[in-house]
């Protein structure tokens, strides 16, 4: 019963991925995931510099998982020294910039569940609330953040107040070592999870969206290590592209991430349709 549900699943995706509507949509998210870049690092530079922590934290991220070609391009981007400064004006225009993105994913959302881009509501609402998703996602991941530069600061000082306030002799830090990369990565989970929650504007309860959310996160993963070794090892996009061979591989790399995206929403709504 189960692997007919699958099939019957894989089928119903792949009909779906035939609509016109879904032939550019990946290609859509890939440019403004790009547009998206510079202020989305304008707002993460000015966040994180709130509490002392550097860019260079994510870019030391990134290398772990990404290409050199897509690491050297990306650091690019992710150089901002936090100014203190930042006009409320200036925050609103990059929150409209770095939100394109997210409101793209609201229109594939809307005509994946109910068939009409629009979802019913006027284009400046969803513009709105393109924005908050957005800040909730950056503050998410700055929290990830937060959690792994002074995750072993808070449990020493947790475990000092364990051991004088209640005379107990024991200390966390080997657990934290075990745990703060389980706990990014439910971070990490919890934020694609909340987008493809609110993204669409009909209520849909989380349960609903648990299977796309666990397939894009461990997708997204797992495309990123694949890509990566691919255009390390195997492309050598210069011999075609030039001086802009770091932005196609860049291009490229977004391309799959938002095939992954939409292949998850995807997810969602067969997934409730083989219930029936």
């Amino acid at each position: 019963m189960k692997n007919r549900r699958f099939l019957n699943m894989t089928l119903m995706i792949i009909k779906r991925m035939t609509d016109p509507y879904y032939q550019g949509v990946a290609a859509e998210l890939a440019f403004f995931f790009l547009l998206s870049m510079v202020p989305i690092a304008i707002i993460l530079g000015e966040v994180m510099g709130v509490f002392s922590i550097s860019m260079s934290v994510i870019r030391d991220l990134l290398s772990q998982y990404v290409s050199p070609d897509i690491y050297e391009n990306l650091s690019t981007y992710l150089t901002y020294t936090p100014s203190g400064a930042m006009s409320a004006m200036f925050i609103v225009f990059a929150l409209w910039a770095a939100s394109k993105a997210q409101y793209s994913m609201m229109r594939i959302s809307n005509y994946s569940f109910t068939g009409h881009p629009s979802g019913g509501r006027s284009w400046f609402r969803e513009r709105i609330r393109a924005i908050k998703t957005i800040l909730i996602t950056l503050f998410t991941l700055v929290f990830s953040l937060l959690i792994l530069v002074y995750g072993k600061i808070i449990i020493s000082i947790f475990t000092a107040y364990v051991n004088q306030i209640l005379n107990l002799d024991f200390t966390f830090d080997n657990v934290w070592f075990v745990l703060r990369w389980p706990v990014a990565m439910a971070l990490y989970f919890l934020m694609i999870s909340y987008n493809y929650y609110v993204l669409p504007s009909e209520k849909i309860r989380f349960r609903k969206i648990l299977p796309g959310s666990i397939l894009a996160s461990g997708g997204m993963l797992l495309a990123t290590w694949i890509y990566s070794y691919y255009a390390a090892i195997f492309a050598n996009y210069d011999l075609l592209y030039g001086s802009l061979a770091a932005i196609v591989a860049l291009l490229f790399w977004f391309y799959i991430l938002g095939y992954i995206l939409v292949i998850g929403i995807q997810v969602n709504v067969v997934w409730e349709e083989t219930k029936k």
